[in-house]
């Protein structure tokens, strides 16, 4: 770099510097995300052990389990939120979230449709289970399902961009 000019080197390091700002930012981010997480761990186990966990509790550990890609664990904290409190959407989804990302969406379809019984606009289970049923190649059922969600959320980014892909390769929409 001999032969750079003092004007390139500025330039060259304010993009340096730069670019170390936002490495800086996105492991400060993660680091972050990953206390919070924990501490959602360690809050609720004690909890666990001494068996006054509730369902919402339960609930919380396994997202924060989630967060971490644990599945099986998020899926066992699911399970007993439901057991406590069987009307509990929210735990019905991210339980089928779980199994989809285990790639069995047949399990997956059962628990979003669980959530969307409790809660029939529930959108979040509903673009998930349009999602499990384009896994499963049943393109006219997962139409159906974001149509749905374009009902009542008609700006849902999801439902429309994958409900205008799916028009185009069902010959009936």
């Amino acid at each position: 770099m001999p032969f750079m000019n003092d004007s390139l080197r500025v330039v060259y390091l304010l993009a340096l510097a730069g670019l170390l700002g936002w490495l800086a930012w996105q492991v400060f981010r993660q680091v972050r995300r990953n206390l919070s997480v924990e501490g959602v761990i360690n809050e609720v186990q004690p909890k666990l052990k001494l068996g006054t966990a509730t369902a919402q509790e339960f609930y919380n550990l396994g997202c924060a389990f989630l967060e971490k890609r644990l599945y099986s664990d998020s899926m066992g904290c699911f399970k007993r939120a439901i057991e406590a409190e069987p009307e509990f959407a929210e735990a019905y989804n991210n339980l089928g979230f779980c199994y989809f990302q285990q790639n069995q969406f047949d399990v997956a379809i059962r628990q979003y449709k669980e959530a969307i019984r409790i809660k029939p606009d529930y959108v979040s289970a509903l673009n998930n289970l349009g999602h499990a049923y384009e896994q499963k190649s049943q393109a006219e059922q997962a139409l159906e399902v974001y149509e749905k969600v374009l009902a009542t959320s008609p700006t849902n980014p999801t439902a429309e961009r994958r409900a205008r892909a799916l028009r185009k390769r069902v010959p009936s929409a």
